[in-house]
Order: structure tokens, then sequence, then C-alpha cells
């Protein structure tokens, strides 16, 4: 299985404008709109609730951190019924960027290994694996920026390259139903903007012909500007 290699995507939002770039890619990209803005920083290692054959599955995020609560954060790895998170971590970092001017910049950040989604092997669908994740969100003065990095994608059949911001992957049983859709580098700003800015690092969404209902979220993140 082909696996993608290492690659930082980053996005950015100014105080005023809708706009998000990836700066790595040199690509634009329009942002679905939040209904409210985002908290000053925060991050967690990943979530899952979803229902298989009438068992419900649920995973509470994991590590949370904020810049203005628990700073630091870890998990063991987590197992349950079709889904795997391996150890992660977190951190929501605030550091003083002019002492005179009592400007700041926060840093809000997870990562993790050893991701697994096996529920829908049953479905006829792929086993899909990540070795290795990260996703960052930066608050400061004049914005916000947002990037993620993911190495060892298994099961992804069909990705290409060069990833773009909130860029969906289906993904497909051996007959071409579509089980799920796979989002990657998913970013979301509030309407109005105000310059913050949240990002799943993957966000997985099940169809009705896999026989699940629910979502799963790997690495999470959320940033505003700094006073």
């Amino acid at each position: 299985m082909k696996e993608k290699g290492d690659t930082m995507k980053q996005i950015g939002a100014r105080r005023v404008g809708a706009v998000a770039s990836a700066l790595v890619l040199g690509l634009v990209a329009a942002a679905p709109p939040a209904s409210a803005a985002n908290p000053a920083g925060v991050a967690s290692v990943g979530s899952a609730e979803f229902t298989k054959a009438g068992t419900r599955v649920t995973v509470a995020p994991l590590a949370p951190c904020a810049v203005d609560g628990r700073t630091s954060n870890s998990s063991e790895a987590v197992s349950r019924t079709g889904v795997r998170f391996g150890p992660g971590t977190s951190s929501c970092a605030t550091a003083v960027v002019d002492p005179d001017h009592g400007t700041t910049r926060t840093t809000s950040e997870a990562d993790g290994t050893e991701f697994e989604l096996s529920a829908l092997v049953s479905a006829g669908g792929p086993r899909l694996r990540v070795a290795r994740w990260k996703v960052t969100c930066t608050g400061t003065e004049s914005g916000t920026s947002a990037g993620w990095a993911a190495d060892g994608l298994q099961g992804f059949s069909g990705l290409p390259e060069q990833i773009t911001p909130n860029y969906v992957h289906e993904v497909k049983a051996g007959n071409g139903a579509v089980l799920a859709t796979a989002t990657f580098g998913e970013t979301i700003l509030p309407d109005p903007n105000d310059g913050s800015i949240a990002m799943n690092m993957l966000h997985l969404r099940f169809t009705e012909a896999s026989g699940l209902t629910g979502d799963v979220v790997l690495g999470s993140t959320a940033c505003s500007p700094t006073p």
C-alpha cells in the first residue's frame, strides 16, 4: 500500500477577510463558516461518536488542552470497536512577544501515532491507518494560522500528491460504494470573520452505505488572535 509522505499544510486567517491560503501549496481556498467565534487556543488528539449494528461507540476528546486552562496533556492508546487512537500529546502555550506592549503569541497543537479505523472492513471497505500526524494553530495580534502534517497513510487509495485545504476523499468499498468521506485539513472560519480559525487534521464521516452513522475526528485545534 502506498504511503503518503510527511508534508506540512498551512492556512491563515487575518482579523478582517474570510480567505484562507494554503501557504505551502500556494493555493487559495474558502473555508466553511462557523456559527460562533473560536476559543483563545485549544487542541485535542481526537474523538469519535458513531453507531454500528446498534452499538454506540464513543471516545471523548482525548488529551484536551487550552491556553486558559490545562496547558499540556497526553493520552495513552485507546481502542474501541472499529477504531483505535494511538498515544498522543497536546500543548497550548502562550509566549510573550513584546513585554513593553504586552503582545503575546499562542501555539495550540496536538500530535499522535498509530491511528486505525477498522469499522469499514466488514462493509467491504479498507482499513484506514495514519502512522504519525500533527495539527497546529498559532494566534498573534495580527491574526491566526493553522497547519497539519501526516505520514504513513494507508487505505486512502488515490490521494493526490498535493492535498488542498478541506480536501474530501471518498472511502469506497470494493464494489465502488462510498462508505465514508475523509476531509483532510478541515478548516472552519467564523461568520462574521473575527480572524479566528479552527482545524481538524482528519474528519471521517460515515455514509448510509456503510451501515454506520456518526463520525471520527483525528487531531483538532482552534485559536483566536491575541489581544
